[in-house]
């Protein structure tokens, strides 16, 4: 018998799962794409932020299958195996381009 594939679900899309961190299933799945269309009809407001209009994976979006990034196996065709962990991590950016903290810029925000 299949084990269950879990979703991780990130903060930011938790208003969209019922506050939800964690979405299971027991829908046998082949797929990054079944699995991610499946989510998208148990949850329909996480779709369109996972997916674009022509139904590929969002540039901000990153989406492991257990430890693998799925934009290096395969992408929305890369295997779900039973018992499969999905991770979905919104893209962070921000910060200095030099990467480092800069004394100058926190000095002008206390003076704020």
């Amino acid at each position: 018998m299949p084990e269950p594939v879990t979703f991780h679900i990130p903060g930011p899309l938790r208003p969209f799962t019922a506050g939800r961190s964690e979405v299971r299933t027991d829908v046998p799945l082949t797929t990054l794409r079944q699995a991610l269309d499946l989510l998208g009809t148990l949850y329909p407001g996480v779709r369109d932020r996972l997916l674009t209009e022509q139904g590929a994976l969002r540039e901000h979006i990153n989406v492991f299958v257990g430890n693998e990034d799925s934009r290096y196996t395969g992408g929305l065709a890369t295997p779900v195996p039973s018992g499969a962990q999905i991770t979905i991590v919104p893209a962070i950016s921000g910060g200095s381009s030099g990467g480092g903290f800069d004394s100058a810029r926190a000095s002008r925000h206390r003076m704020i």
